[in-house]
This record gives C-alpha cells, sequence and structure tokens, in this order.
C-alpha cells in the first residue's frame, strides 16, 4: 500500500502533464476500443451464423433466382431437416436513407429455423394468419415508433410498387448477436402479385436456408444438393451460413485491414505519448534516484519505481478510455444501426483495452528506466539543485 501511494505521489507530482497524458491515453483507449468494436460489428453476421445451417443459392450469382420446385427435392436429401426459403426484397421505407434489410420469407418454416428470432406465440399465429402481415426486429419497430397493426408502405426497387403491409409481431433477439433490424412479410404475398404484374418472375426465390440433422453433415449435404441440380438451368451453390456470410465481408476486406492497421496505429502513437512524459520524469528527478542509489537502493528498486509509474499512469487513462467507450458506442448504435445492427463492447475488446494499456506503461518506461539505473552515483548527485 505504502508502495502504491508513493507511485501515485509521484505520478502525479507534474499534475498538468501527467492529467495531459492522462487524456491522451483515454482518447487512444476509447478510439481503439471503439475501432476494435466496429471491426466485430463487421463480423457480427459470421459470428451469429449456425453451424446447424446452409445457403443454397444459384452458382452464377445471388442476384439470379432459383426455382420454387427445388424445395422438395432438397428436402428428400439424406442429413436436412428442415427447408425454407425467401428473396431478398430490397424495399425503401419512405425515403432511401432509411434503409434496413427487407425479406419475403417462407414465415411457417423460416421461424423455425431461425430459433434466434423469438417471437410471442400470439404474434406469431398472427403473422401466420396474415397474407399481408410481417415482422420486424424490435430495434427496427423502436427506430420508426411502429406498434402492432400499424400499415407500413415500402416503395418496391427489385421488385416496383407501393406495398402495403400490416404489422403483426415484433422479434426479439436470442442474445446479443442477432440482428433485430430485420423486416419479415410473406413470399406467397409477393408471388401473387408477381403472377399478376410480372409472371416470368413467379414461383421463384432468391436463396433456400437449409436446417441441418447434425453439423457434420453439412459437408456431404452441401455436395449432395449441388450434384441435384448440376447441369439444370439453374445451378445451385451450396455453403455453409458462416461462408455464405463471410463472402459479403470478404467484399469489403480492404477497409477492414484499415481499420485493424489505424487502431494499433493509435496505441503506438500514444506509446510515443507517454515514453516522452516519462522521459521528461526521469531527466528531474536523475538527482533523486543518485541519492536512493547512494542510501543502498539498487537499480531494481529504482526500475520498480519509474516503471509503476508508468503503468498507474496508463491504467488510470485506461479506466477513463474503457468508460467512455460504452456511451459513444451507444450513441453510435442508434444512429447508425442501419450499417450495424449489432454494435456491442465485447468483453475481449475490454481485455485488449487493458493489454494495449498494459504494453504502452510497459514499453514507455524501457528507455527511461535504462537511463536512470545506468547513471553513476557522482553524474546524477551533481544535478541536484
Amino acid at each position: 500500500m505504502l508502495i502504491f501511494k508513493i507511485l501515485i505521489k509521484n505520478a502525479f507530482r507534474r499534475k498538468l502533464r501527467t492529467a495531459l497524458t492522462i487524456l491522451g491515453l483515454a482518447i487512444a483507449i476509447l478510439s481503439f476500443g471503439f475501432l476494435r468494436t466496429v471491426i466485430s460489428a463487421w463480423y457480427a453476421g459470421v459470428e451469429a451464423s449456425s453451424a446447424n445451417r446452409l445457403i443454397t443459392r444459384n452458382a452464377v450469382s445471388l442476384i439470379f433466382p432459383l426455382p420454387i420446385s427445388y424445395k422438395e427435392k432438397i428436402r428428400q436429401i439424406n442429413g436436412v431437416k428442415d427447408v425454407s426459403y425467401g428473396n431478398w426484397f430490397g424495399g425503401v421505407y419512405i425515403d432511401k436513407k432509411n434503409f434496413f434489410p427487407n425479406f419475403a420469407i417462407e414465415p411457417e418454416s423460416y421461424l423455425k429455423i431461425y430459433k434466434e428470432f423469438i417471437l410471442p406465440e400470439d404474434q406469431r399465429i398472427d403473422f401466420l394468419k396474415d397474407r399481408r402481415g410481417f415482422v420486424a426486429g424490435r430495434n427496427l419497430a423502436a427506430k420508426y415508433g411502429w406498434k402492432i397493426g400499424d400499415i407500413v408502405t415500402l416503395q418496391g426497387t427489385i421488385f416496383p410498387g407501393d406495398w402495403e403491409l400490416i404489422l403483426r409481431g415484433v422479434y426479439r433477439g436470442k442474445d446479443k448477436i442477432t440482428d433485430e433490424n430485420q423486416f419479415f412479410f410473406h413470399w406467397n404475398y409477393l408471388n401473387e402479385n408477381l403472377k399478376k404484374t410480372s409472371p416470368l418472375r413467379a414461383d421463384q426465390v432468391g436463396y433456400y436456408v437449409i436446417e441441418l440433422t447434425g453439423a457434420d453433415k453439412a459437408g456431404q449435404v452441401s455436395m449432395d444438393v449441388d450434384a441435384v441440380f448440376k447441369n439444370s438451368r439453374a445451378e445451385t451453390l451450396t455453403e455453409t451460413e458462416k461462408a455464405f456470410q463471410q463472402s459479403f465481408v470478404s467484399m469489403s476486406e480492404a477497409i477492414v485491414i484499415t481499420i485493424q492497421v489505424v487502431s494499433f496505429m493509435v496505441i503506438v502513437i500514444i506509446m510515443a505519448v507517454v515514453a516522452n512524459t516519462m522521459a521528461m520524469t526521469t531527466r528531474e528527478r536523475i538527482g533523486e534516484y543518485a541519492v536512493l542509489k547512494t542510501l543502498g537502493f539498487s537499480g531494481r528498486w529504482i526500475a520498480a519505481l519509474i516503471f509503476g509509474e508508468s503503468l498507474v499512469i496508463a491504467f488510470i487513462g485506461c479506466v477513463f478510455g474503457i468508460v467512455l467507450t460504452f456511451p459513444a458506442a451507444k450513441v453510435f448504435s442508434k444512429n447508425l444501426s442501419t450499417f450495424f445492427p449489432v454494435f456491442n463492447i465485447e468483453i475481449k475488446t475490454v481485455c485488449l483495452d487493458i493489454i494495449a494499456a498494459f504494453w504502452v506503461g510497459i514499453i514507455a518506461a524501457v528507455i527511461p528506466t535504462w537511463q536512470a539505473v545506468k547513471i553513476r552515483i557522482a553524474d546524477g548527485l551533481r544535478r541536484i539543485g
């Protein structure tokens, strides 16, 4: 306890300099933690993927459809527990800036397969009964103030026209990594309208979702599904849900790498700032260290004082930075929930903050410690006064 008091007093001997250093550290830790959270949010879809689900799409590209008749053929393959399907609708709510994921799905099987979407039973029944009904994530519903029974009109882009839908349910995520900003309505409602307006586009889906009897069957089922439709007019590509999500992330891999580099550059810069502070502190106290040596204190003791002071400054800055990260993330998530539907500060991010602060404190003190330990007593005493 006495040593800790000494370290605190030493750290705050120059209050303004120490305060500015701590402020810089707090901002750096905030930036580092925030950028690492952005990276985690980028991979949220990948992390939320289930090992028991496969996605089947057109082998040429996701934008090309598949016949609805494929469903029963897929269901008959060994290892398949259930099959559902959907279309990316791409509708716009009021204005193009109001973007959110919206899908036309086969509701009953889709909700069975995606067990992480928790919907009250009465709302689930109402949704299944109403061909014009839709369900939305609770974050999405809260953002636009939607309530059960409200009529919401989506302006079709891929499927032109105004599509009036009625909110029949609001789902919540099973855990923190579940996206609560999605919008689902009946594929049958979409298909019935297409039969009237664009018959050639009817009876087609964008993708199939396959639930497996076991995760160990993913490889074999993927090959079997694609083999069934090989040499057909619409060949398929079947992959795990994680690989499917990863393919979207890989399109922006350069951005992710840049963010990672910037996050570590922030730590390197603040490391230089703390090192400069410790170097100035050490130069001012060379005389004191010489006196300590005269009294019989070893170089290890002096090194412990300098390293300890550096770590105290680093961890105080770290605590402030971590505390500031949470409200900053909350504000960011509220304003940009469309692009980052899952934006949570993870435990591993906080651990990375602490590890970064520790190494900043250690490395910043290395050169000042070496200078203090190697100084001769006579040279140090000359600097007194």
